[in-house]
């Protein structure tokens, strides 16, 4: 009588938030786009200045002519979308974790904004580029201009919170209203920024991917290292 065929072991399910593959190409891609723009901008590449300064000329017109679209820009980019706003919903989602037991995913959450933040104020220091200058300004900013900070906050903390709800189980209805979050917020703050003059056209692209580039490189050593374990 034969022996019965051994039954080949399955694969453990996989977590909410999938593997490392994804994220790691993604990451690369993102850093690869990154330093490109990052270049271009420390050697003024002309047709790029030429293209920012014409995006800029019209949008300063346009908010010049409507001083009200002005002042509902203010309130987004100042109040619900100012990084300072952004960070205290981060950090009511890192108390939540910790909270809940997951105190090693809290401490990550909140290390990688604050890579975020270096990574950020580095680059403004070192780019040194100076914002906007009108005759007749709409709105005010200071310190360096590239890349923008609250372009690359918003995504930086929207991003660590999506993925926080992805990582929970969250429902398909639930993770594609956290994705239009996500987009109204990152695609709105940037174009605020731009609408009052504060920024040039390539600090808002560049603070959309390098903060995206924060977070699927976290996503991606955090697969590979805590998870792994």
């Amino acid at each position: 009588m034969s022996s019965p065929r051994p039954v080949p072991p399955t694969s453990p399910p996989r977590p909410p938030g999938g593997g490392g593959g994804g994220p790691a190409r993604t990451s690369a891609v993102l850093a690869v786009l990154s330093a490109v723009l990052l270049t271009l901008v420390a050697v003024s590449w002309a047709p790029l200045i030429s293209f920012d300064r014409r995006v800029a000329e019209a949008l300063h017109r346009s908010a010049v002519e409507h001083p009200g679209i002005v002042h509902v820009n203010r309130i987004l980019t100042d109040w619900v979308w100012d990084p300072w706003t952004m960070r205290a919903l981060l950090a009511v989602a890192v108390v939540w974790l910790w909270y809940r037991g997951e105190r090693l995913f809290a401490c990550w959450i909140a290390g990688t904004t604050l890579m975020g933040s270096a990574v950020q104020q580095t680059l403004k220091a070192s780019v040194g580029r100076e914002r906007p200058q009108w005759p007749d300004p709409v709105d005010s900013a200071h310190y360096a201009a590239f890349p923008s900070g609250h372009a690359m906050t918003a995504t930086v903390v929207c991003g660590l919170l999506l993925w926080v709800l992805v990582r929970r189980g969250a429902s398909d209805r639930a993770r594609l209203w956290g994705w239009a979050a996500v987009v109204v917020s990152v695609v709105g703050v940037g174009l605020t920024r731009l609408y009052l003059g504060v920024h040039w056209p390539t600090d808002v692209l560049a603070g959309w991917l390098m903060g995206a580039a924060v977070v699927t490189l976290s996503i991606t050593v955090h697969h590979r290292t805590v998870r792994s374990r």
